[in-house]
């Protein structure tokens, strides 16, 4: 499976990866709907993202999350039913809402983020 990888000596806590994700899911230019969230952490910027550990399936009542056939946890959103127990459960803290949207927003691990680092902190690694 796929999972997105930081390597946080090389953040420079930019955040051009949150607006891209944003921008290309949501058409958000301010990075607010990002499926990853830089935090700053004394100096040391972290990715709060997906790992694709798959503990939000089972908190989800209305079977809206899967694992599709690469093992990538995804969403289908017409089975949704907005409660956001996968954010609550989630045990990273990666997965987020935004007041605007019915569903939660989570890493697929696109890459889409890592292309915009100009650093090269962010990469696409596959996971076994």
């Amino acid at each position: 499976m796929k999972v997105l990888g930081c390597k946080t000596e090389l953040c420079t806590g930019c955040r051009a990866c949150e607006k891209a994700c944003s921008k290309a899911f949501f058409k958000d230019e301010t990075g607010a709907k990002s499926a990853l969230h830089i935090i700053d952490h004394n100096g040391i910027f972290l990715a709060k993202k997906c790992i694709q550990c798959g503990e939000c399936i089972n908190a989800c009542s209305g079977h809206a999350l899967y694992r599709d056939n690469t093992g990538t946890v995804r969403l289908n959103k017409k089975l949704c039913t907005s409660c956001m127990a996968c954010v609550a459960f989630c045990s990273e803290h990666a997965m987020f809402y935004a007041d605007d949207e019915l569903e939660p927003i989570k890493c697929i691990a696109c890459g889409i983020c890592a292309k915009q680092c100009l650093e090269g902190a962010l990469e696409v690694l596959q996971n076994k």
